[in-house]
């Protein structure tokens, strides 16, 4: 696969500093794609590396595996998927899950969300006005993301589907998502007041706020499916319940049972179980807290356990988590945005397939895909119309 990094620039956003005025608002794009490169004989191409800062702006850059700047393939049509990180994140983030994706015929795009990114908001005389810019525009950048690669040319554009499209959404990310495929959101003034914004922009940013759809009338019917990594808003009731049971598009949740950011049970449980979609998944991870999307850390970050805490967790090893979540995501995906029936089969047909027991109480192996014993401390939840009544009971 390859990789290249390219900025699209939607040039009349609401200037968040006012809403009043229009701007421009660039947003750097680290793309990847399936690439003319033989395996049998290297190119004169070179591997990538990511680079970028931490939250205490110590520079840091990690080896990737796909060529920087290589060819596209010639033809194709490969769905269009938008990796979406969290608030003080970077468009990079996921750059394994990226590759992943495009290495088995996706167009992947990691987003730059302007004003939202660890060198823009390094420390907290930064953060109001990055806060507000993410509750505004995430969803926004989403859906305008899919409409320039729709219509402007980019270096993917002979192979890129964008009729068939998703959203992979961090913390933030997720936030963005869910409005973008249709959960309104239910900002109040007292609600913000609470996030610590002055009142008298508390009493305007709900007119601001409180849309749908990215800004659309309706939910744009080429998203296909979208996944949810510790998605932020549950706990403050930001989305509107009655706008999340009409959600249709297919919905699959990641969480940590133990998440302190935007919390479990109150949190992204409950957005889980207020989605409508007819196939809608929660997959749990025991103990973990909320960073169970990024990238293993960097050595930068190992200078504080400030910045550590933002890569590691105390329970999980990050690179496992990476596996499950690539394995995962990719079934979840070719399922839904490529309609291919025989990957629908690695998602569990039943919840917590992994405490079935067999004799002598050994584990089976748990859900298709996985070694046996590999899905020690997940926890697998789904909500399937076509199945509520036929699911086998547990041993």
């Amino acid at each position: 696969m390859g990789v290249t990094t390219i900025t699209a620039t939607d040039p009349k956003r609401l200037n968040t500093a006012n809403f009043i005025t229009r701007m421009e608002r660039p947003l750097v794009l680290e793309v990847w794609y399936p690439a003319a490169v033989s395996i049998t004989e290297k190119p004169n191409q070179t591997l990538a590396t990511y680079r970028d800062v931490t939250r205490l702006l110590k520079p840091f850059e990690l080896q990737g595996q796909a060529y920087r700047d290589a060819p596209a393939v010639a033809e194709g049509d490969f769905p269009l998927i938008l990796l979406s990180h969290g608030f003080t994140g970077y468009r990079t983030q996921m750059f394994y899950l990226g590759e992943h994706l495009a290495s088995h015929g996706y167009v992947v795009v990691g987003i730059g969300h302007t004003d939202s990114s660890n060198a823009e908001v390094p420390n907290a005389d930064a953060r109001p006005a990055g806060f507000i810019s993410t509750l505004y525009n995430r969803s926004r950048d989403q859906q305008f993301l899919l409409d320039y690669f729709t219509e402007q040319q980019t270096p993917v554009t002979a192979i890129v589907d964008t009729d068939n499209a998703a959203i992979i959404g961090h913390s933030m990310g997720g936030y963005g998502a869910i409005n973008t495929i249709g959960g309104c959101y239910t900002f109040t003034s007292e609600m913000l007041q609470g996030f610590g914004m002055p009142a008298a922009l508390a009493m305007v940013m709900p007119w601001a706020l409180n849309s749908c759809n990215g800004g659309r009338e309706q939910a744009d019917p080429r998203w296909k499916a979208v996944q949810l990594f510790a998605p932020w808003g549950g706990e403050n009731n930001v989305h509107d319940p009655a706008a999340m049971a009409k959600i249709t598009v297919p919905t699959f949740y990641f969480a940590g049972d133990q998440d302190n950011t935007s919390g479990y049970e109150k949190g992204i449980k409950r957005l889980y179980e207020q989605t409508g979609s007819k196939e809608n998944y929660l997959l749990v991870f025991e103990n973990a807290r909320h960073n169970i999307g990024p990238h293993p850390a960097p050595a930068a970050s190992f200078e504080t356990d400030f910045e550590l805490g933002h890569y590691v967790d105390p329970v999980w090893d990050i690179e496992t988590i990476n596996r499950v979540i690539e394995h995962m995501s990719l079934a979840f995906l070719d399922c839904h945005v490529k309609a291919d029936p025989a990957r629908c089969d690695y998602l569990p047909a039943i919840e917590n397939a992994q405490q079935y027991k067999g004799e002598n109480r050994q584990y089976r192996d748990p859900w298709k895909g996985f070694k046996h014993l590999w899905g020690s401390g997940l926890k697998f939840y789904r909500q399937n119309a076509a199945l509520n009544d036929e699911q086998p009971e547990q041993d």
